[in-house]
Formats: structure tokens, C-alpha cells, sequence
């Protein structure tokens, strides 16, 4: 996609409010130091005269150290933080979950991004897991319950933006995928989990009356171009080389730009959007239909109980029963 086109993508974009004055949006991204994390953050950090704040959940401190001086060094915006967390590892999120609190008095919005992609054999987490669905999953799932109460603060209303793509399937007698391993399968198992968790929070957010948090699932039309590129193996690198070439992928900036007003909309935009499976297409956010597993209520509570009692977090337990006691 050439300039002339980025420009025009974005007036698209923000054309509705364009005579606005933009609320200012604290906003953590989970997976901020590559693909569609990265290009949320770089987009949001540069637009509205910067006034958006960033914060960056990644791994890494070397990585998100230069993520965060590239964004500055690009947008000008100086509101650029990070919060380190391996999310492979249990004990990581609650200390993160903690700094966050000190840190910060509300948040107006999460993305929950952060993902693992090609693997080429299993392994365990230390805390006996799969990696693909504690990290792409279970640990988020943990982070955005203990969250809740900063995104309650919102004075602009806070939202939960989940990456998602559509099939799979949850193994329910092998979650952890011992008897049967493969990254692909386990990718696709955790973003069921992710859609089954949001839809499920919306509607428990719906018995209580007044909901100030809103929670939905986005599915990017096209592959966002990322660092992925550089663990895969060499054919499928060329294969991807070659689809790039043709145009399949698109850049982090441009997923940032089509994601980037999910962030910034009104209050009451976000909240008619909350529990929603959407997507952009053809210049506008258009609705997909969601897989009736993902909508079983009898399947959703089974999710939920297993993912509270693998946290074994006696506070995330207790958030739960606060908010939704049986």
C-alpha cells in the first residue's frame, strides 16, 4: 500500500470525528513490541496531537526499550511506558498486575494481543502448561479480571479489544494438548477460549445493569507482516516472502490505523459493540457470525471454572465470585 493510499485510509478512518475533540485514552497493549500490538500502539501514541497514553506489556526489556524509543522517536509522543511480563509464567502476572495498580489509578483501555505463533515441538510452562494457551489465553484471562476495577475508572468508558480469528476447537480431556500436540492446534484452542471469554464477561457485565467496561473480539481482514517471520523455517519464510510480494500481508502501521478508532470511539459506540465477533471490510466494522460452541452458556461456565482453578490465584477467584457469585 503505497502513501497516497495510508492518507486516504486514514480520513476514512476519522473522518466522524474529525470535528471531535478527542478524549485522552490510557490504553495497556499486551504484545506491544511486534505485529498488530505494535502497530496499535504506534498509531494510537500518534494521533489526536499525541495526547493518548501508552503502556507496554511485553517480555523483553531490551525489545521494549527500543519499541519505546522508536514510537517516541516516530510520533513525538512522550507518554510511552512498558510493564514487563513473561506470560508463560504465572507468578509474572500477579507481580505485573500489582506494578499496574501502583502504577496507575485507571486505564481506559486493554488490547489483548500478546500471542505465541509457530513452535516446532511442545514444551511445558513451569507451571505445567501448554504454552499456547497460557500465554495466548489463560494468563489473560487472569490479567483482565484483575484489571477490571482500573477499567471501571474510566471516565471515557473502558473497553477490552481481543485479537481473534475465527474456527477451532477447545479440547476439553486434553487441554494442556499431551496426548496430541501442535502449534496450530493450540493457537486455534486459545483464541476459542479468548472468544468464549469475552462473550461471556459481556454477558455477565449485562446482569448487572450500567455496565462501564464493554468486551469484543476483532479478526484483522488480511496477515499482519511481523517479526514471526524470523522463527519460522526457512520454506514457509520464502512461501510468505512471495505472499507478501503479492500483497497478502499488510503493514503493523496500516492494522494499526483499521484498529485503532476501537480505542477511541464514544462510550456508547464501544458498549453497542461489546460482545461482537468483528471485522473491517470494504471501509467499514462489519459483524461475524460466531460459532454456536463459542455461544454455549453451559460450555462458558466450564471455561471459566477450569481457567479459575488453573490460575489457582485466590484473588482472581475472589474478583470472580465478587463481581458474579453463583
Amino acid at each position: 500500500m503505497d502513501r497516497l493510499t495510508l492518507e486516504a485510509v486514514w480520513a476514512i478512518l476519522f473522518l466522524s470525528v474529525q470535528d471531535k475533540e478527542a478524549a485522552e485514552m490510557k490504553v495497556l497493549v499486551t504484545g506491544g513490541t511486534n505485529g498488530m500490538g505494535k502497530g496499535v500502539a504506534k498509531v494510537l501514541a500518534g494521533i489526536d496531537d499525541q495526547i493518548h497514553e501508552i503502556i507496554i506489556l511485553c517480555r523483553s526489556k531490551e525489545r521494549g526499550e527500543a519499541t519505546i524509543k522508536e514510537i517516541k522517536a516516530d510520533t513525538k509522543n512522550q507518554k510511552i511506558s512498558m510493564v514487563l511480563c513473561d506470560l508463560a509464567k504465572l507468578s509474572d502476572v500477579r507481580n505485573v498486575i500489582n506494578e499496574i495498580h501502583r502504577q496507575h489509578e485507571y486505564l481506559d483501555g486493554l488490547f489483548i494481543n500478546a500471542g505465541l505463533g509457530y513452535a516446532a515441538r511442545r514444551v511445558e510452562t513451569e507451571d505445567g502448561m501448554d504454552p499456547h494457551f497460557q500465554v495466548n489465553y489463560l494468563s489473560q484471562f487472569m490479567l483482565t479480571l484483575n484489571l477490571l476495577d482500573l477499567l471501571e475508572k474510566s471516565e471515557n468508558g473502558g473497553r477490552v479489544i481481543f485479537n481473534v480469528t475465527e474456527g477451532g476447537e477447545i479440547f476439553w480431556d486434553d487441554m494442556q494438548m499431551k496426548k496430541k500436540w501442535g502449534y496450530e492446534n493450540g493457537i486455534h484452542q486459545a483464541m476459542v477460549a479468548k472468544r468464549m471469554f469475552y462473550v461471556h464477561l459481556h454477558d455477565l457485565y449485562g446482569k448487572i445493569g450500567d455496565p462501564k467496561v464493554s468486551f469484543l473480539g476483532f479478526q484483522i481482514a488480511q496477515t499482519v507482516w511481523s517479526n514471526q517471520i524470523n522463527i519460522i523455517p526457512f520454506f514457509m519464510k520464502a512461501m510468505a516472502s512471495v505472499m507478501r510480494f503479492f500483497g497478502t500481508f499488510i503493514s503493523i502501521e496500516e492494522c494499526g490505523m483499521i484498529m485503532t478508532p476501537l480505542f477511541t470511539e464514544e462510550r456508547e459506540a464501544s458498549l453497542n459493540r461489546s460482545g461482537k465477533f468483528i471485522t473491517w471490510k470494504k471501509g467499514a466494522f462489519i459483524e461475524i457470525a460466531e460459532d454456536k460452541d463459542v455461544l454455549d452458556k453451559a460450555m462458558q461456565e466450564k471455561l471459566w471454572k477450569i481457567s479459575l482453578d488453573l490460575c489457582k490465584d485466590d484473588k482472581t477467584t475472589q474478583i470472580a465470585e465478587k463481581y458474579w457469585p453463583d
